[in-house]
């Protein structure tokens, strides 16, 4: 009678092999089955109406010496403005009318939205010698920096720096905020509970949004905003120059698609400009006049600027609108950035990467494909047995 051995053995490797790779699978999906926490993704903050302001308070804006304003200066519901001359202001003065208001309004809206973010990470004491990558910082009380705070963005133009201080913000003389690596002013944000005192000599950058009131010592230059909801801003020759973000969060999804399709399709940059060129170069060049000029020109600047508005307004807005608008766009008013880590996100938008369905799909598929792999293996070695 012929053993039954070898054929049990064979089936007994081909359960082995199976459950080994039904495991695997499983494993991965059950890990993929509980979530991993986020880091929470710092949006910029809307400003609104109060975004043109280098400089606004609630009750009094006083300058001594030639301090230089570059953005529009403004108080409400207090009227009093003073320093101006000496004190320059390259934008508009705006003591108590409706313009000064509803900056107020917005700046009160804007803090809230600073206020209201999620936290990355906590931070207390002093912030000198740091280098702090994109995030939500939460100080539950005051913070100090003496000497250089380093923002590094990581590359990432669109990085958000938001912290959220609990009371008073205080820079000693001579400190700085460097930024690297791609770090915009205009991306920075100060939400400070109570006062700021910028230090004599500072080189400070971001927008200032405290409840009470900000002092710009002697020297100190900000690159960004004061702006106080209820108290005084406070200033002695000092240089404030408001930042904007030339394209960010909706802007660079809009604009990028928006401007170059629109722009390039309405015969704007891509197509106007490429439909003058076309139409006047390829009307100067292709022909000397006549019906050969009008007709290169017209055909050079209808098909240049059809093309190029077509090809623009879609390859540009569809490629900018997407490219930029998922890499860089998607938050109200300006720009936003990666979760901390540097994973490529839309403004506001959450971390992008697989699913955890996704995950789960993938670990089944290698399961099988081991178990398909060992069914194999086992038959090549049971036929050459045979």
């Amino acid at each position: 009678m012929k053993s039954n051995a070898p054929g049990a053995l064979r089936r007994r490797g081909i359960t082995r092999l199976a459950a080994a790779a039904l495991t695997l699978a499983l494993s991965v999906a059950g890990m993929t089955a509980v979530p991993t926490p986020a880091q929470a993704i710092g949006v910029a903050v809307p400003l609104g109406t109060a975004s043109s302001f280098a400089v606004l308070a609630g009750q009094s804006v006083t300058n001594t010496g030639p301090s230089t304003i570059n953005g529009n200066l403004g108080v409400s519901p207090g009227t009093s403005v003073t320093g101006f001359p000496p004190g320059t202001v390259n934008g508009v003065v705006h003591s108590a009318d409706a313009v000064a208001l509803q900056a107020q309004t917005d700046l009160t809206t804007a803090y809230n939205n600073a206020a209201g973010q999620a936290s990355d990470a906590s931070i207390s004491g002093d912030l000198g010698g740091q280098t702090l990558s994109p995030g939500v910082y939460t100080a539950s009380s005051l913070i100090g920096l003496t000497g250089t705070l380093t923002l590094d963005a990581h590359g990432d133009p669109n990085a958000v720096f938001i912290f959220q201080v609990g009371s008073t913000l205080t820079t000693a003389s001579a400190s700085r905020v460097l930024l690297v690596n791609g770090a915009a002013p205009c991306n920075v944000f100060w939400k400070v509970g109570s006062s700021a005192t910028i230090g004599t000599n500072s080189t400070f950058v971001g927008t200032i949004m405290a409840l009470t009131s900000i002092s710009v010592t002697t020297g100190a230059t900000i690159d960004g905003r004061a702006l106080a909801r209820n108290g005084s801003v406070t200033l002695d020759t000092n240089v404030i120059t408001r930042e904007t973000c030339s394209t960010g969060g909706t802007t660079a999804g809009t604009t990028a698609g928006t401007t170059a399709g629109t722009t390039g399709g309405t015969g704007g940059t891509a197509g106007g400009t490429a439909g003058t060129t076309g139409g006047g170069t390829a009307g100067t060049t292709g022909g000397s006049g006549g019906t050969s000029g009008t007709t290169a020109g017209t055909t050079g600047g209808t098909t240049a600027g059809t093309t190029a508005g077509g090809t623009g307004g879609t390859t540009a807005g569809a490629t900018g609108g997407t490219t930029a608008g998922a890499s860089g766009g998607g938050a109200p008013g300006g720009g936003g950035r990666p979760p901390v880590g540097g994973v490529g996100t839309g403004i506001g938008g959450s971390a992008h990467g697989p699913s955890p369905t996704e995950i789960t799909i993938g670990g089944v598929l290698v399961g099988l494909t081991l178990i398909s792999v060992g069914f194999f293996v086992v038959r090549r070695r049971t036929a050459k047995a045979s």
